[in-house]
């Protein structure tokens, strides 16, 4: 499956891209929750686990918009490793960067990661990039590419009976809408946000001063 995926440009029908789309949604955004999760344990000498994110499921955002930015960077070049990992590392931390300096410096929104009060920050920019962030992204990208992407086309064309189209649509959706409700329609439905039920319920949040 990996030499044709390497070598040739799969075709894939209306459902199966749908069925990739949102299996790249799932996977990578609970990819970064699981790593932020394990980091930041790290980061607290081994002592505090902290939630992460802002939904009620284990799935972080930026990671699903960084796996599609590099997928449409990349694709066409996944004959070429090194320039996978190169685009990665550049692509990713230009995201990162404006991405905290938009949230942050910009709109005035609550600091979602600070690279000054973090540990193996060398070349940390602002607080809001750093050497450690982009080369971890640039071999999350080798793993995009080389892994879950050949991954994901391989299970969707063999979904005859439409099993996993329909799950991955399911599971996507109800993200989704838990991304949604977090984001926004918690001041329309006054429904509690997630960290507030996670904080109510004892679950430790890292905040970031700088």
């Amino acid at each position: 499956m990996l030499k044709e995926y390497l070598e040739t440009d799969i075709k894939l029908n209306k459902k199966q891209m749908i069925c990739v789309i949102c299996l790249i949604i799932i996977a990578s955004g609970i990819f970064g929750w699981v790593y932020e999760f394990i980091w930041y344990y790290i980061n607290s000498g081994f002592k505090t686990f902290y939630m992460r994110g802002s939904n009620y499921l284990p799935w972080i955002n930026i990671y699903a918009y960084g796996s599609f930015l590099i997928l449409f960077l990349c694709y066409k070049k996944r004959k070429h490793p090194f320039q996978v990992f190169l685009i990665s590392i550049i692509s990713t931390g230009i995201l990162e960067y404006f991405s905290g300096l938009i949230l942050y410096d910009i709109l005035g929104w609550t600091r979602c990661w600070s690279y000054n009060e973090e540990i193996w920050n060398f070349g940390n920019i602002g607080g809001f990039v750093c050497l450690r962030s982009v080369l971890f992204f640039g071999l999350s990208g080798l793993l995009l590419i080389y892994g879950m992407v050949p991954f994901f086309i391989n299970i969707s064309r063999k979904d005859k009976n439409n099993i996993l189209f329909i799950i991955s649509i399911i599971l996507c959706s109800i993200i989704l809408i838990d991304e949604l409700h977090n984001l926004v329609l918690f001041r329309i439905d006054h429904l509690p946000r997630a960290r507030d039920v996670y904080k109510t319920i004892g679950f430790k949040y890292i905040y970031f001063t700088k």
